[in-house]
């Protein structure tokens, strides 16, 4: 940058400058006077939004902490309103976490506080609120369903029943005629193969016991 060229800006510095009046600390502060007369305004008071979630999720719920369990224990803090635990839907077996519902969203809060990483049964439970547009709306569909364990030993009574003599004939039958098919497939293909003959195809005779005669 040559002498010219500082020159230059230096007047275009002065002229900038003359634009403006001068103006010392006196005047300066004048301008900046607060207004009299006016009453100062009252901001709004800005109050902490409460939470109005009221679902909890809990984790790691222990072997036999069931629904009635849970409702026992956590009816101190608060009125429950609904709660229910996920379960297999075959076995009906606990998939060991679940859901409650409190009526007052502070009561949730003071339960999601104290019973986070609480030990039970050497289970240390998670507990965690749900916020109200995250709940699935079917959360809660069938919460009251009594899930009815599944009689096995009945259902195998049922499944392996005592046929009578005709059932077992008509059996029989059906697989002998199968047989008979097999073998033909088997002759027709060129296989040389003797197949084996189906045990119990054949009743066997009942037995004439003969009493002595005195």
């Amino acid at each position: 940058m040559g002498t010219k060229a500082r020159k230059a800006s230096k007047k275009a510095i002065t002229r900038a400058s003359s634009q403006f009046p001068y103006s010392d600390s006196k005047t300066a502060s004048a301008d900046f006077l607060p207004l009299e007369g006016h009453p100062l305004r009252d901001l709004p008071e800005t109050k902490p939004q409460q939470s109005k979630a009221t679902v909890l999720y809990i984790g790691r719920i222990p072997h036999g902490f069931y629904e009635k369990e849970m409702e026992a224990y956590f009816k101190q803090f608060g009125a429950i309103k609904r709660l229910r635990i996920a379960r297999n839907k075959k076995t009906g077996k606990s998939k060991h976490f679940g859901f409650i519902e409190f009526e007052n969203p502070q009561v949730a809060e003071v339960v999601a506080d104290c019973m986070h990483n609480y030990l039970l049964f050497e289970h240390l439970l998670q507990v965690h609120i749900i916020p109200p547009e995250h709940v699935h709306p079917k959360l809660w569909r069938g919460f009251n369903y009594k899930y009815m364990p599944v009689d096995y030993v009945q259902f195998e009574r049922q499944r392996h029943k005592v046929r009578t003599l005709e059932e077992h004939k008509k059996l029989v039958e059906k697989i002998l005629k199968q047989d008979v098919r097999r073998r033909k497939r088997i002759e027709a293909s060129g296989i040389d193969y003797e197949c084996p003959e189906i045990v119990g195809s054949v009743q066997p005779a009942p037995k004439k016991i003969k009493f002595d005669e005195d």
